[in-house]
């Protein structure tokens, strides 16, 4: 794996917290930073907490923040009235380690310090709980910071560790800190504002410690800080906390630990971090209607588990090593691989996603999610469907809570009618809100996942239950898109890159013929007639084969009205069409179409299908010219001199990546598809994954060594990949490359490990009910349980 050193640190910042639990990050150089734990992303918030050690030499106390040197950006970014030089008391100031490298082992990050001017090194270690399988371990408000120094020298070393940190959940003057064995509690009470304001934070290490709750409350912000650190600088052990009944908070808390190392000794100091925050005041796609009626205060799942900071604090401390144990299980189970790096890495780092404020779990332990974050708030509401198509990691992780969100997707956002809302509210619950277009990508993409979310689970009573309002769901797409019964969608059909698309489109017919394969495989299970069902695939097959592909890839074939011209479509226009969108529309046909295109997701619904466990979806001569040609046309080393007038940060200068759209044949629209001209990693993941599924491997690893180079850390964070926000969903598309590469897929209805490659490997392999590793070596395959069973009856070569 890589080990990022120099300029690559500056951006790194690496989640830790649990599956909708809140986050905090781990940063490149050691600091913590974009705490989030109210349950809303805070991508810019770096409150002043930092370790910091003590080393007495010659007599003197020689003293560090436990970090390598702040990042050139820090120092004009952080004051946020920017210019004013730190406008807050920060730790940015203090000395630092001279040097340091990061390492990261999903969910495990590693730095190495060191100064020439200190007798030792020291080792840092973040991570937080992450075991497939067991959502609620997965879902603890908890992160540890495991920090180890190494006595270099040939004499004795006496030192102290310290951890401090201001109060940084201070809503009101009534927030304040209370000592606990060996740490300390930040607290906010409920505020007369607001309920959600409440909050705690505990730091407790786990070894005799002093503890400091006595910071000077004094005028300006710098006499606070300045106080901390001449107690830390000059060796100091305080054990104190207020004698009085001040009401004015209490602005922060230091721990101090003494170690004693003898030449060459290690010794570690475990510092575990939770918090407790019960409310959240957060809603989200509530109709204006039922505002005065609904609950609209998310609360997190945890607050289920716990009652209290305390109760949270007992048991982090309690079940650490059994935690940490099952959390290095997977880990080593995931990186026991012998894989491309890149392929490895890609899998790994956006797993991110899952411990970031993307992500959100309701008290009742249902999975909810944004598409991504913005600084301050989620972006784009609601688990959206065509988003959520994409991604491959929560389903084989963590099966039950993928199929929450089936549940919510039929039960909770489709009506009597099949009209199913692609984004659901917050907190969960049905609404009459029906007014918007389906999204026929998210909902056709719905019924393939029920497929694969039945095959991975086994549970044929879920299936049984779901197969109603997954008949619904998909009679309503015919009769709304298909109303010919051609077996391609030729009407008006909205998808993921928010406009519709006039006329049948390889994209979104490959999503329609796949989930009718899906229904009619489900059908079969369950003893219900689907030949009406299987003759429109026949069709549409046909139709796709004949009249959609050009002897290249899959293109759009445009069907509109005139009076359709009228139509804004996508994101309109206030007042109504201008003349020259008017004009512009009578030459070129509607806004926002492909046409003669090249899609790089031109056939993801035929990628979804196969990651489902469906097989011969479309001509495979045709499928893999389309992939080849998608890569061939689409695919830049250097996007110097590509225009992109729109969101040109995901990709730029000299970066290499794949474009969302090209026209090698010409036929370009004047007002194309939206986003066209960009480059997004999901469809990257996407796209690789299928040719490599395909025996393009040179061509998929081209794609990925440019997306990891994009994300090095100088410029974009490894660990938060961007769309629309950080940490977006669709990025996880890049856990469908375990599959790809090895062909393993295992099938929990037949018990059977399927393989359908002829590529040795070793990988890692996660189930309904356990996790291990697989090794494929010609015609033999081993599972190797790590966690859990998995039973495997029959292994089928394909």
């Amino acid at each position: 794996m890589r080990i990022f050193t120099g300029k690559q640190l500056d951006m790194i910042a690496f989640p830790m917290g649990g599956i909708g639990a809140g986050m905090m990050c781990l940063q490149g150089r050691g600091s913590l930073g974009s705490i989030s734990l109210r349950h809303r992303p805070d991508y810019r918030f770096n409150p002043n907490l930092f370790s910091a050690v003590s080393v007495k030499q010659n007599g003197e106390w020689v003293s560090r923040v436990v970090e390598s040197p702040v990042a050139d950006h820090n120092v004009f970014e952080c004051a946020p009235e920017g210019g004013l030089g730190f406008s807050t008391a920060l730790s940015y100031g203090l000395p630092r380690f001279t040097s340091g490298d990061f390492t990261a082992r999903f969910p495990f990050a590693h730095l190495h310090l060191v100064d020439e001017h200190l007798p030792i090194e020291a080792r840092i270690t973040g991570w937080s709980p992450f075991i497939p399988g067991q959502e609620d371990d997965a879902s603890l408000p908890f992160a540890a910071l495991e920090y180890t120094f190494i006595n270099t020298s040939d004499r004795d070393v006496e030192m102290i560790y310290y951890f401090a940190s201001e109060n940084f959940l201070k809503k009101d003057q009534h927030a304040h800190v209370r000592r606990q064995p060996n740490g300390f509690v930040l607290i906010q009470p409920p505020t007369d504002q607001a309920l959600s304001d409440e909050a705690t934070f505990s730091a407790q290490v786990d070894l005799p410690a002093c503890v400091d709750a006595c910071w000077v409350r004094s005028g300006w912000c710098y006499d606070t800080l300045t106080l901390v650190w001449r107690h830390i600088s000059d060796g100091c052990l305080i054990d104190s906390e207020y004698q009085d009944d001040d009401p004015r908070f209490s602005p922060g808390a230091t721990l101090a630990v003494p170690l004693h190392l003898a030449p060459g000794e290690s010794r570690r100091v475990t510092l575990r971090l939770n918090w407790y925050v019960p409310h959240s005041g957060l809603h989200a796609g509530i109709p204006e209607a039922m505002l005065s009626t609904a609950d609209l205060d998310y609360q997190p799942w945890y607050a289920s588990r716990f009652s209290c900071i305390d109760d949270a604090t007992a048991d982090w401390a309690a079940r650490y090593g059994e935690l940490r144990r099952d959390t290095l299980t997977f880990s080593d189970a995931l990186f026991d691989s012998d894989l491309p790096d890149e392929l490895l890495e890609a899998v790994a780092d956006t797993l991110s996603v899952l411990k970031s404020p993307t992500v959100l779990r309701q008290k009742d332990g249902r999975f909810w999610a944004w598409e991504g974050s913005e600084n301050t708030r989620g972006s784009c509401h609601g688990s959206c469907t065509h988003v959520w198509n994409y991604q491959q990691a929560l389903c084989h992780l963590f099966p039950r809570l993928e199929r929450s969100l089936r549940e919510t997707e039929f039960f909770v956002s489709q009506n009597k009618e099949g009209h199913q809302n692609f984004r659901s509210p917050l907190p969960i619950q049905v609404t009459d809100d029906h007014g918007f277009h389906a999204a026929s990508d998210g909902q056709l993409g719905g019924i393939i996942k029920v497929y694969r979310d039945w095959r991975i689970s086994g549970d044929d009573g879920w299936l049984k239950s779901l197969f109603p309002r997954v008949k619904d769901s998909l009679d309503y797409c015919i009769r709304t898109w298909d109303p010919d019964r051609k077996g391609v969608l030729d009407q008006a059909h909205h998808n993921t890159y928010d406009i519709e698309f006039w006329g049948a489109d390889g994209m979104c017919t490959s999503f329609y013929l796949a989930a009718l394969q899906a229904f009619s495989l489900m059908c079969d299970a369950l003893g219900e007639d689907a030949s009406a069902y299987r003759e429109l695939y026949r069709s549409g097959r046909a139709y796709m084969e004949e009249r959609l592909f050009n002897g290249e890839y899959f293109i759009q074939e445009l069907n509109y009205r005139p009076e359709d011209l009228d139509y804004a479509g996508g994101f309109g226009m206030e007042g109504g069409l201008t003349p020259e969108v008017k004009e512009l529309l009578a030459k070129d046909g509607p806004r926002y179409q492909y046409g003669k295109g090249c899609l790089s997701d031109g056939v993801l619904g035929f990628w979804l299908g196969e990651m489902s466990g469906l097989s011969h979806l479309i001509d495979e001569d045709m499928l893999k010219t389309s992939l080849k040609n998608i890569f061939d046309n689409n695919f830049r080393a250097d996007l110097s001199t590509h225009a992109n007038p729109q969101r040109a940060g995901y990709a730029v200068k000299h970066d290499g990546g794949l474009l969302l759209c090209t026209w090698p044949h010409g036929g370009r629209p004047m007002l194309p598809f939206v986003y066209c001209d960009e480059v997004w990693t999901g469809i990257e993941y996407q796209v690789a994954a299928h040719l490599i599924l395909k025996g393009y491997v040179t061509e998929g690893r081209t794609i990925l060594r440019a997306i990891r180079s994009r994300y090095d850390g100088r410029v974009r964070n490894p660990f938060d990949e961007y769309e629309c926000g950080h940490w977006y969903a669709r990025s996880m598309a890049a856990y469908g490359l375990l599959q790809a590469y090895t062909g393993v897929r295992y099938d929990a209805v037949e018990k059977a490990l399927h393989v359908r490659s002829c590529r040795n490997s070793r990988s890692f392999l996660s189930t309904e009910h356990g996790f291990g590793t697989v090794t494929v070596q010609g015609e033999k395959a081993d599972v190797h349980v790590l966690h859990g069973t998995i039973d495997v009856q029959q292994i089928i070569f394909e």
